[in-house]
């Protein structure tokens, strides 16, 4: 039981810290997501996006596991995709146990209902979905996975956001009671394992200074949502993305 409320406390402080404070009834679904499906915020279990909680593919994968998930397979629907076009259709079936029948859950993706980070990425896309039907319809999950929303507008592309006339520029840290947007970004990169160095070199590119802490608040909480949103969809993109900031290392003459 100790374990448990240590478990709950712990979840309950990585939500604060990513997303501030969070009215009664988002803490409450938290709570049931827990202890329900034994889901967890610093695995990249949850999103909350838009007031509603959404669970990710890595979340519905570990559920998959507990419940010793005997196999997933993904079949392309040729006669529905287009290539051309990037449209693709998959299904999925997942198989509780060996003898299992089956519990099937279609997926498809398209520009049209993928973020533009994610162009050319379709295929990817498609299947993941496909899985995530049929892993919540095997495990009786009724809450929406993320990677099946659409194109992510509020979480995935930059959001314009009135500039606060109040906050001047290169105070990024808190303000009026609301997280430390550094403590979110450390947290973040602690949850995905990211390099620090290039995560700091990929944010000052998003937010058009040399450096991050001449940026303003705003900007730095809108690159904070876009990575937190992106590392729990795409991790291995995101890893790409940074990739692209290392800087090659000095010969010796």
């Amino acid at each position: 039981m100790k374990k448990q409320f240590r478990t709950l406390d712990s979840n309950f402080s990585i939500a604060q810290a990513l997303w501030g404070q969070l009215p009664q009834s988002a803490l409450d679904g938290l709570r049931e997501l827990i202890e329900r499906y034994g889901l967890s915020l610093s695995l990249g279990d949850l999103q909350y996006l838009d007031g509603r909680w959404y669970v990710t593919h890595a979340g519905l994968l570990r559920i998959a596991h507990r419940r010793r998930c005997s196999g997933i397979t993904t079949t392309l629907q040729k006669g529905v995709s287009d290539a051309l076009a990037s449209r693709w259709v998959f299904k999925a079936t997942v198989y509780k146990s060996p003898g299992s029948k089956g519990f099937v859950g279609y997926g498809d993706a398209d520009p049209s209902n993928v973020s533009s980070l994610v162009h050319g990425a379709e295929m990817r896309v498609a299947e993941t979905r496909a899985v995530n039907r049929a892993l919540r319809k095997a495990y009786g999950i009724g809450l929406c996975s993320v990677e099946e929303i659409g194109s992510f507008p509020s979480a995935l592309e930059p959001v314009r956001r009135k500039q606060n006339t109040s906050q001047p520029a290169g105070t990024n840290g808190s303000g009026n009671g609301q997280p430390r947007l550094r403590d979110r970004l450390c947290l973040l990169i602690r949850q995905h394992q990211l390099d620090p160095a290039l995560v700091k070199r990929y944010a000052a590119d998003f937010c058009g200074t040399e450096v991050l802490r001449d940026a303003s608040r705003d900007l730095v909480e809108s690159f904070i949502d876009r990575l937190a949103a992106w590392a729990a969809k795409d991790r291995e993109g995101l890893l790409c993305k940074l990739h692209s900031y290392a800087q090659p290392k000095e010969t010796k003459s």
